[in-house]
């Protein structure tokens, strides 16, 4: 008995070959949820919710979480470089294989030599994984289309495995750019929301430059009006210090005046006490003189009497 595996959605059992590659999941499941590509790895995943407008894997999600916002791998051009400037796809691969070499489609340093049987499945090209999961769904529409012609001619479905695999009516060339194209558009939306974010900046720059302009006429204005104040009150100032100069030197002035005055009133002063000096003295002398010409008049008269 043929083993059965479980619907990582529904739980129903199914043989390992109806289940998804990614999310293991059944036809059912399958065509109730759709299937987008990731916004950033570009790997195509189920959704899990009908509604849900979530366009980026769990993992990328994880990754986005954990180290911010990808950017653009230096091999594919792909914006899914969490660590470093490479993917994680380019950087296992160039560990396993080497370094890349130029894609024969894209044209880009990032198709990988696996030297296996993978390049047999697109016809032995040297491609990169972009160009590779486009050639194959080339090769998946030539293999339908081809089916549905040889069901209408009444053909039988087994000569189809004798059928090549890419038709001349279709070109991979028609097809080959369409994941390049979605990531361009992409570059080209970023390009455009970092030229408007560009525009913002330098508008606030601008608003900014302007402000300090008003700024800086302000401050002029201030410090015009300030300097004026400084100067009036300088020359206040200057002017108070003269007067008050002019006062000292009055003062000086009265004060020397004084002090002339005082030494000539000092200078009289001595002048009339040494002129009253010597006034008291000649009348000293004077009343000595009497008094010894009265000393001489009486002693005659005493000798006579005594006789």
């Amino acid at each position: 008995m043929e083993a059965l595996f479980a619907c990582t959605k529904c739980h129903s059992r199914h043989p390992f070959e109806e289940l998804s590659d990614g999310e293991q999941l059944c036809k059912d499941c399958r065509n109730n949820y759709p299937i987008v590509k990731c916004t950033f790895c570009r790997t195509e995943f189920q959704q899990e919710d009908k509604t849900s407008t979530n366009s980026i894997c769990k993992k990328c999600a994880f990754n986005v979480k954990t180290y911010g916002k990808p950017s653009a791998c230096e091999y594919c051009s792909i914006i899914a470089a969490f660590i470093g400037s490479k993917c994680q796809r380019c950087t296992n691969s160039e560990k396993k294989y080497g370094a890349p070499l130029q894609c024969e489609q894209c044209k880009q340093q990032c198709a990988f030599d696996r030297k296996d049987d993978s390049r047999k499945k697109v016809e032995g090209r040297m491609l990169c994984w972009m160009c590779t999961i486009t050639y194959k769904r080339v090769l998946a529409k030539n293999r339908h289309k081809t089916r549905q012609d040889q069901l209408k001619r009444g053909g039988r479905e087994d000569s189809l495995q004798n059928t090549p695999l890419s038709s001349p009516g279709t070109s991979f060339n028609d097809f080959s750019g369409s994941e390049h194209i979605i990531l361009i558009t992409q570059l080209r939306e970023e390009v455009e929301a970092l030229k408007k974010q560009s525009a913002l900046k330098e508008q606030s720059i601008l608003d900014r430059d302007k402000k300090i302009t008003e700024l800086k006429a302000q401050n002029f204005e201030a410090e015009k009006i300030m300097r004026g104040k400084v100067q009036t009150l300088q020359k206040e100032h200057n002017l108070a210090q003269e007067n008050l100069q002019g006062k000292v030197r009055d003062l000086q002035r009265q004060v020397s005046a004084l002090s002339k005055t005082n030494r000539k009133a000092e200078r009289s002063l001595e002048r009339v006490a040494s002129s009253t000096q010597l006034q008291q003295m000649q009348v000293k002398t004077e009343q000595e003189v009497v008094q010894a010409e009265t000393h001489g008049s009486n002693t005659p008269v005493m000798n006579s009497e005594f006789t």
